[in-house]
Protein backbone atom coordinates (compact mmCIF):
# COMPACT_ATOMS: atom_id res chain seq x y z
CA UNK A 1 0.00 0.00 0.00
CA UNK A 2 1.74 3.02 -1.19
CA UNK A 3 0.91 6.74 -0.17
CA UNK A 4 2.35 9.86 -0.95
CA UNK A 5 2.33 13.21 1.34
CA UNK A 6 -0.17 15.28 -1.03
CA UNK A 7 -2.39 12.09 -0.46
CA UNK A 8 -2.14 11.79 3.61
CA UNK A 9 -2.85 15.27 3.41
CA UNK A 10 -6.35 14.73 1.41
CA UNK A 11 -7.16 12.10 3.68
CA UNK A 12 -6.67 14.30 6.60
CA UNK A 13 -9.18 16.74 4.99
CA UNK A 14 -11.75 13.34 4.22
CA UNK A 15 -11.61 12.55 7.85
CA UNK A 16 -12.81 15.91 8.90
CA UNK A 17 -15.29 15.59 5.95
CA UNK A 18 -16.67 12.05 7.53
CA UNK A 19 -16.80 13.46 11.22
CA UNK A 20 -18.14 17.12 10.43
CA UNK A 21 -21.30 16.31 8.27
CA UNK A 22 -22.23 20.51 7.92
CA UNK A 23 -18.65 20.33 6.16
CA UNK A 24 -19.42 17.68 3.87
CA UNK A 25 -19.59 20.50 0.47
CA UNK A 26 -16.22 21.81 1.63
CA UNK A 27 -14.18 19.07 2.20
CA UNK A 28 -15.70 17.89 -1.78
CA UNK A 29 -14.76 20.86 -3.51
CA UNK A 30 -10.97 19.97 -1.78
CA UNK A 31 -10.68 16.39 -3.24
CA UNK A 32 -12.32 17.24 -6.44
CA UNK A 33 -9.45 19.74 -6.50
CA UNK A 34 -6.79 17.25 -5.83
CA UNK A 35 -4.89 14.95 -8.60
CA UNK A 36 -2.74 13.48 -6.27
CA UNK A 37 -4.78 9.87 -5.65
CA UNK A 38 -3.90 7.01 -7.61
CA UNK A 39 -6.85 5.22 -9.20
CA UNK A 40 -6.26 1.86 -8.14
CA UNK A 41 -5.93 0.20 -4.67
CA UNK A 42 -3.56 -2.26 -3.19
CA UNK A 43 -3.95 -5.56 -4.07
CA UNK A 44 -3.52 -6.36 -0.38
CA UNK A 45 -6.73 -3.70 0.38
CA UNK A 46 -8.29 -5.57 -1.65
CA UNK A 47 -8.42 -8.90 -0.60
CA UNK A 48 -9.13 -7.45 3.07
CA UNK A 49 -12.41 -5.47 1.57
CA UNK A 50 -13.65 -8.45 -0.04
CA UNK A 51 -12.96 -10.85 3.52
CA UNK A 52 -15.00 -7.98 5.20
CA UNK A 53 -18.02 -7.95 2.27
CA UNK A 54 -17.68 -11.75 2.80
CA UNK A 55 -18.24 -11.66 6.57
CA UNK A 56 -21.07 -8.95 6.16
CA UNK A 57 -22.77 -11.11 3.59
CA UNK A 58 -22.87 -14.12 6.12
CA UNK A 59 -23.78 -12.14 9.28
CA UNK A 60 -26.58 -11.12 6.79
CA UNK A 61 -27.35 -14.67 6.37
CA UNK A 62 -27.92 -15.22 9.97
CA UNK A 63 -30.55 -12.71 10.38
CA UNK A 64 -32.52 -15.14 9.03
CA UNK A 65 -31.32 -17.65 10.67
CA UNK A 66 -34.85 -19.09 13.04
CA UNK A 67 -31.78 -20.02 15.82
CA UNK A 68 -30.94 -16.58 15.58
CA UNK A 69 -34.03 -15.02 15.78
CA UNK A 70 -35.37 -16.79 18.80
CA UNK A 71 -32.17 -15.97 20.71
CA UNK A 72 -32.59 -11.84 21.50
CA UNK A 73 -29.17 -11.05 22.73
CA UNK A 74 -27.37 -13.10 19.87
CA UNK A 75 -29.89 -11.38 17.29
CA UNK A 76 -28.59 -8.18 18.82
CA UNK A 77 -24.57 -9.31 19.09
CA UNK A 78 -25.73 -10.62 14.97
CA UNK A 79 -26.76 -6.84 13.93
CA UNK A 80 -24.01 -5.29 15.59
CA UNK A 81 -21.69 -6.87 14.44
CA UNK A 82 -23.52 -6.23 11.00
CA UNK A 83 -24.17 -2.51 11.71
CA UNK A 84 -19.86 -2.21 12.20
CA UNK A 85 -18.69 -3.21 8.48
CA UNK A 86 -22.07 -1.97 6.74
CA UNK A 87 -20.47 1.28 5.69
CA UNK A 88 -17.46 0.30 4.92
CA UNK A 89 -19.02 -2.68 2.48
CA UNK A 90 -21.18 -0.26 0.95
CA UNK A 91 -18.37 2.24 0.18
CA UNK A 92 -16.57 -1.01 -1.54
CA UNK A 93 -19.69 -1.88 -3.44
CA UNK A 94 -19.93 1.32 -5.27
CA UNK A 95 -16.01 1.87 -5.84
CA UNK A 96 -16.46 -1.48 -7.68
CA UNK A 97 -19.26 -0.74 -9.52
CA UNK A 98 -17.70 2.49 -10.11
CA UNK A 99 -14.54 0.94 -11.70
CA UNK A 100 -16.37 -1.46 -14.00
CA UNK A 101 -17.93 2.01 -15.31
CA UNK A 102 -14.29 3.77 -15.16
CA UNK A 103 -13.00 0.13 -17.43
CA UNK A 104 -16.14 0.28 -19.54
CA UNK A 105 -15.33 4.38 -20.61
CA UNK A 106 -11.45 3.46 -20.97
CA UNK A 107 -12.63 0.65 -23.66
CA UNK A 108 -15.24 2.93 -25.12
CA UNK A 109 -12.43 5.73 -26.14
CA UNK A 110 -9.68 3.06 -27.33
CA UNK A 111 -12.29 2.02 -29.73
CA UNK A 112 -13.54 5.14 -30.41
CA UNK A 113 -11.03 5.43 -32.71
CA UNK A 114 -11.39 8.71 -35.06
CA UNK A 115 -14.76 9.16 -33.73
CA UNK A 116 -14.39 12.47 -32.20
CA UNK A 117 -18.08 12.98 -30.63
CA UNK A 118 -17.19 8.93 -29.50
CA UNK A 119 -14.36 10.04 -27.99
CA UNK A 120 -15.30 13.28 -25.88
CA UNK A 121 -18.28 11.17 -24.50
CA UNK A 122 -15.62 8.25 -23.45
CA UNK A 123 -13.90 11.69 -21.81
CA UNK A 124 -16.10 13.15 -20.14
CA UNK A 125 -17.40 10.20 -18.37
CA UNK A 126 -14.22 8.98 -17.14
CA UNK A 127 -14.06 12.59 -15.71
CA UNK A 128 -17.18 12.31 -13.90
CA UNK A 129 -16.30 9.16 -12.29
CA UNK A 130 -12.57 9.43 -11.35
CA UNK A 131 -13.23 12.20 -8.47
CA UNK A 132 -15.88 9.74 -6.77
CA UNK A 133 -13.27 6.78 -6.94
CA UNK A 134 -10.83 9.11 -5.65
CA UNK A 135 -13.13 9.82 -2.73
CA UNK A 136 -14.12 6.34 -2.09
CA UNK A 137 -10.29 5.12 -1.45
CA UNK A 138 -9.59 8.07 1.13
CA UNK A 139 -12.91 7.01 2.91
CA UNK A 140 -12.07 3.80 2.98
CA UNK A 141 -8.88 4.23 3.71
CA UNK A 142 -10.22 5.62 6.77
CA UNK A 143 -12.77 3.52 7.84
CA UNK A 144 -10.07 1.01 7.79
CA UNK A 145 -8.24 2.32 10.13
CA UNK A 146 -7.62 0.71 13.48
CA UNK A 147 -10.92 0.94 16.30
CA UNK A 148 -10.82 1.98 19.53
CA UNK A 149 -12.19 -1.45 21.34
CA UNK A 150 -13.79 0.55 23.91
CA UNK A 151 -15.61 3.06 21.54
CA UNK A 152 -19.11 1.69 21.66
CA UNK A 153 -19.23 1.39 25.15
CA UNK A 154 -20.79 3.05 27.82
CA UNK A 155 -19.20 5.43 30.19
CA UNK A 156 -19.05 6.56 33.91
CA UNK A 157 -18.43 10.26 33.45
CA UNK A 158 -16.45 11.80 36.72
CA UNK A 159 -15.95 15.86 37.04
CA UNK A 160 -13.88 16.65 40.12
CA UNK A 161 -13.63 20.34 40.83
CA UNK A 162 -9.49 21.35 41.38
CA UNK A 163 -7.57 24.25 42.71
CA UNK A 164 -9.94 27.19 42.99
CA UNK A 165 -11.95 26.69 45.83
CA UNK A 166 -15.71 27.02 45.82
CA UNK A 167 -15.14 28.74 42.30
CA UNK A 168 -14.09 24.84 41.38
CA UNK A 169 -16.86 23.65 42.43
CA UNK A 170 -19.41 26.24 40.69
CA UNK A 171 -17.05 25.57 37.30
CA UNK A 172 -17.45 21.86 37.82
CA UNK A 173 -21.26 22.35 37.85
CA UNK A 174 -21.21 24.63 34.53
CA UNK A 175 -19.29 21.72 33.04
CA UNK A 176 -22.11 19.08 34.17
CA UNK A 177 -24.69 21.59 32.55
CA UNK A 178 -22.70 21.04 29.48
CA UNK A 179 -22.23 17.78 29.36
CA UNK A 180 -26.14 17.25 30.00
CA UNK A 181 -27.23 19.09 27.04
CA UNK A 182 -24.43 17.31 24.55
CA UNK A 183 -25.91 14.27 26.09
CA UNK A 184 -29.99 15.24 25.44
CA UNK A 185 -28.79 16.17 22.13
CA UNK A 186 -26.98 12.87 21.06
CA UNK A 187 -30.11 11.24 22.38
CA UNK A 188 -28.22 9.58 24.99
CA UNK A 189 -29.78 8.64 28.81
CA UNK A 190 -27.33 9.95 31.67
CA UNK A 191 -28.33 8.90 35.58
CA UNK A 192 -26.43 10.39 38.46
CA UNK A 193 -24.45 7.65 40.32
CA UNK A 194 -22.85 9.95 43.15
CA UNK A 195 -22.33 13.42 43.89
CA UNK A 196 -20.81 16.01 46.22
CA UNK A 197 -22.53 19.29 46.79
CA UNK A 198 -20.24 22.34 46.75
CA UNK A 199 -20.60 24.62 49.49
CA UNK A 200 -21.71 27.95 47.18
CA UNK A 201 -22.80 25.61 44.75
CA UNK A 202 -21.66 22.87 41.81
CA UNK A 203 -20.47 19.92 42.65
CA UNK A 204 -16.96 18.81 44.56
CA UNK A 205 -17.42 15.64 42.79
CA UNK A 206 -19.91 13.78 40.44
CA UNK A 207 -20.21 10.82 38.47
CA UNK A 208 -22.93 9.89 35.55
CA UNK A 209 -23.64 6.70 33.79
CA UNK A 210 -24.21 7.93 30.37
CA UNK A 211 -25.86 4.97 27.84
CA UNK A 212 -26.08 5.18 23.89
CA UNK A 213 -24.75 4.56 21.14
CA UNK A 214 -20.82 4.76 20.88
CA UNK A 215 -20.92 7.29 24.10
CA UNK A 216 -17.34 6.58 24.76
CA UNK A 217 -16.09 7.59 21.20
CA UNK A 218 -17.00 10.81 21.83
CA UNK A 219 -16.77 11.43 25.25
CA UNK A 220 -13.24 10.34 25.88
CA UNK A 221 -12.00 13.79 24.05
CA UNK A 222 -13.23 15.83 27.20
CA UNK A 223 -11.04 13.35 29.50
CA UNK A 224 -8.20 15.77 31.12
CA UNK A 225 -8.14 19.37 33.01
CA UNK A 226 -10.45 22.20 32.45
CA UNK A 227 -9.49 25.58 33.09
CA UNK A 228 -11.80 28.83 33.78
CA UNK A 229 -10.60 32.04 33.68
CA UNK A 230 -13.00 34.49 35.11
CA UNK A 231 -14.68 36.55 38.28
CA UNK A 232 -16.23 34.11 40.29
CA UNK A 233 -19.56 35.03 41.82
CA UNK A 234 -18.34 34.82 45.42
CA UNK A 235 -15.45 37.68 44.57
CA UNK A 236 -16.28 40.75 45.64
CA UNK A 237 -13.33 42.82 44.49
CA UNK A 238 -14.15 41.97 40.61
CA UNK A 239 -10.56 40.17 40.16
CA UNK A 240 -10.31 37.46 37.59
CA UNK A 241 -9.61 34.30 39.48
CA UNK A 242 -7.84 30.21 37.73
CA UNK A 243 -9.80 27.55 38.58
CA UNK A 244 -9.25 23.67 37.45
CA UNK A 245 -11.58 20.71 37.36
CA UNK A 246 -11.22 17.11 35.99
CA UNK A 247 -13.06 15.19 34.06
CA UNK A 248 -12.41 11.88 33.79
CA UNK A 249 -14.36 9.44 31.25
CA UNK A 250 -14.23 6.03 32.31
CA UNK A 251 -15.16 3.04 29.59
CA UNK A 252 -18.15 0.67 31.38
CA UNK A 253 -16.97 -2.66 31.94
CA UNK A 254 -17.84 -5.99 33.69
CA UNK A 255 -16.13 -9.03 35.41
CA UNK A 256 -15.12 -10.66 32.22
CA UNK A 257 -12.97 -7.36 31.76
CA UNK A 258 -11.58 -7.20 35.34
CA UNK A 259 -11.35 -9.19 37.67
CA UNK A 260 -11.72 -8.13 41.30
CA UNK A 261 -10.16 -10.18 44.38
CA UNK A 262 -13.25 -10.22 47.39
CA UNK A 263 -9.74 -10.03 49.65
CA UNK A 264 -8.86 -6.57 47.95
CA UNK A 265 -12.12 -5.27 49.04
CA UNK A 266 -12.67 -3.39 52.11
CA UNK A 267 -16.25 -2.43 52.68
CA UNK A 268 -18.51 -0.48 55.52
CA UNK A 269 -22.09 0.93 55.58
CA UNK A 270 -23.76 3.80 56.84
CA UNK A 271 -26.64 5.54 56.93
CA UNK A 272 -27.73 8.21 53.68
CA UNK A 273 -28.72 10.77 55.36
CA UNK A 274 -30.57 13.71 54.05
CA UNK A 275 -33.89 13.52 51.93
CA UNK A 276 -35.02 10.08 50.97
CA UNK A 277 -37.62 9.06 54.23
CA UNK A 278 -37.35 6.95 56.97
CA UNK A 279 -35.70 4.36 55.85
CA UNK A 280 -32.81 6.43 54.34
CA UNK A 281 -32.42 8.32 57.28
CA UNK A 282 -32.67 5.31 59.90
CA UNK A 283 -31.51 2.36 58.10
CA UNK A 284 -27.51 1.19 57.08
CA UNK A 285 -28.12 1.77 53.37
CA UNK A 286 -24.85 3.81 52.02
CA UNK A 287 -22.03 2.00 51.05
CA UNK A 288 -18.15 2.97 51.51
CA UNK A 289 -15.79 0.73 49.36
CA UNK A 290 -11.97 0.43 49.67
CA UNK A 291 -9.94 -0.97 46.79
CA UNK A 292 -7.21 -1.70 49.16
CA UNK A 293 -4.49 -2.67 46.08
CA UNK A 294 -5.00 0.92 45.02
CA UNK A 295 -6.10 2.70 47.67
CA UNK A 296 -9.62 3.95 45.44
CA UNK A 297 -12.28 4.56 47.75
CA UNK A 298 -15.62 4.76 46.46
CA UNK A 299 -18.98 5.92 48.61
CA UNK A 300 -22.34 5.45 47.04
CA UNK A 301 -25.42 6.72 48.75
CA UNK A 302 -27.88 7.42 46.09
CA UNK A 303 -30.32 3.68 45.80
CA UNK A 304 -32.48 3.66 48.96
CA UNK A 305 -30.91 -0.15 49.32
CA UNK A 306 -27.85 -1.12 50.94
CA UNK A 307 -27.30 -3.97 48.12
CA UNK A 308 -28.19 -1.75 45.72
CA UNK A 309 -25.48 0.76 46.04
CA UNK A 310 -23.26 -1.86 46.94
CA UNK A 311 -23.36 -3.07 42.78
CA UNK A 312 -23.42 0.33 41.89
CA UNK A 313 -20.28 1.27 44.34
CA UNK A 314 -18.61 -2.26 42.57
CA UNK A 315 -19.47 -1.00 38.95
CA UNK A 316 -17.89 2.34 39.66
CA UNK A 317 -14.85 0.53 41.16
CA UNK A 318 -14.61 -1.66 38.11
CA UNK A 319 -14.80 0.83 35.66
CA UNK A 320 -12.26 3.28 37.41
CA UNK A 321 -9.63 0.10 37.83
CA UNK A 322 -10.21 -0.66 33.60
CA UNK A 323 -9.75 3.34 33.21
CA UNK A 324 -6.49 2.98 34.83
CA UNK A 325 -5.36 0.14 33.00
CA UNK A 326 -6.61 1.03 29.68
CA UNK A 327 -5.50 4.73 30.35
CA UNK A 328 -1.25 2.81 31.28
CA UNK A 329 -1.77 1.21 27.53
CA UNK A 330 -2.79 4.05 25.58
CA UNK A 331 -0.12 5.85 27.31
CA UNK A 332 2.51 2.95 26.10
CA UNK A 333 0.72 3.01 22.66
CA UNK A 334 1.29 6.75 22.11
CA UNK A 335 4.64 6.30 23.40
CA UNK A 336 5.07 3.56 20.62
CA UNK A 337 3.59 5.90 18.18
CA UNK A 338 4.80 9.03 19.19
CA UNK A 339 1.36 10.52 19.07
CA UNK A 340 1.36 14.72 19.98
CA UNK A 341 -2.04 15.22 19.93
CA UNK A 342 -2.61 15.37 23.46
CA UNK A 343 -1.33 12.67 25.97
CA UNK A 344 -4.54 11.34 26.77
CA UNK A 345 -4.36 11.15 30.03
CA UNK A 346 -6.65 13.25 33.02
CA UNK A 347 -3.26 15.20 34.10
CA UNK A 348 -3.19 16.76 31.25
CA UNK A 349 -4.62 20.65 30.50
CA UNK A 350 -6.62 20.01 27.50
CA UNK A 351 -9.19 23.54 27.53
CA UNK A 352 -9.25 26.78 28.70
CA UNK A 353 -12.49 28.54 29.26
CA UNK A 354 -11.74 32.67 29.12
CA UNK A 355 -14.69 34.67 30.37
CA UNK A 356 -13.94 37.92 29.42
CA UNK A 357 -12.26 37.40 26.14
CA UNK A 358 -15.32 35.00 25.20
CA UNK A 359 -13.29 32.07 23.99
CA UNK A 360 -12.79 28.58 24.42
CA UNK A 361 -9.51 27.43 24.06
CA UNK A 362 -8.32 23.49 23.11
CA UNK A 363 -4.53 23.32 23.59
CA UNK A 364 -4.61 19.51 22.08
CA UNK A 365 -5.70 21.39 18.07
CA UNK A 366 -4.72 25.07 18.90
CA UNK A 367 -8.22 26.05 18.20
CA UNK A 368 -9.98 28.61 19.71
CA UNK A 369 -14.03 28.47 19.71
CA UNK A 370 -16.79 30.98 21.00
CA UNK A 371 -17.28 30.31 24.57
CA UNK A 372 -21.27 30.33 24.34
CA UNK A 373 -20.99 27.61 21.67
CA UNK A 374 -19.40 25.21 24.18
CA UNK A 375 -21.75 26.78 27.31
CA UNK A 376 -24.84 25.54 24.62
CA UNK A 377 -23.61 22.32 24.54
CA UNK A 378 -22.45 22.46 21.41
CA UNK A 379 -19.11 20.16 21.45
CA UNK A 380 -19.22 18.40 18.76
CA UNK A 381 -16.74 20.61 16.65
CA UNK A 382 -14.20 20.09 19.34
CA UNK A 383 -14.50 16.47 18.81
CA UNK A 384 -14.91 16.21 15.57
CA UNK A 385 -11.54 18.04 14.89
CA UNK A 386 -10.01 15.68 17.46
CA UNK A 387 -11.19 12.71 15.98
CA UNK A 388 -9.71 14.10 12.33
CA UNK A 389 -6.45 14.41 14.29
CA UNK A 390 -6.19 11.16 15.26
CA UNK A 391 -6.92 9.49 11.90
CA UNK A 392 -4.11 11.87 10.56
CA UNK A 393 -1.79 10.64 12.99
CA UNK A 394 -2.94 7.14 12.12
CA UNK A 395 -3.00 7.45 8.35
CA UNK A 396 0.84 8.80 8.80
CA UNK A 397 2.16 5.80 10.68
CA UNK A 398 0.79 3.82 8.08
CA UNK A 399 2.53 6.27 5.04
CA UNK A 400 5.61 5.66 7.38
CA UNK A 401 5.39 2.36 7.80
CA UNK A 402 4.89 1.38 4.37
CA UNK A 403 7.80 3.73 3.32
CA UNK A 404 9.98 1.87 5.34
CA UNK A 405 8.72 -1.86 4.17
Amino acid sequence: MRFSIAFLALCGAVAQGFVMPQQQQQQQRRLQSSSALSMVIDPSMVGRLEGIRRSYQALTERLGDPDVLADSKLLQRVMSERAQTEEVVLAFDEYCQLKEELDGAKELFQEAGDDPEMKEMARSEMKEIEPKLEELEARMKILLLPKDPNDARNIMLEIRAGTGGSEASIFAGDLLDVYRKYIISQGWQAVIIDESAGDDGGYKNIVMEVKGEMVYSKLKWEAGVHRVQRVPATESQGRVHTSTATVAVMPECDEVDVNIDPKDIEMSTMRSGGAGGQNVNKVETAVDLLHKPTGIRIKCTQERSQLKNKELAMKMLMSKLYDMENEKREMEERARRGIQVGTGGRSEKIRTYNWKDSRCSDHRIGQNYPLSQFLNGDIDPIINEMIAKDQEEKLREITEQTAAA
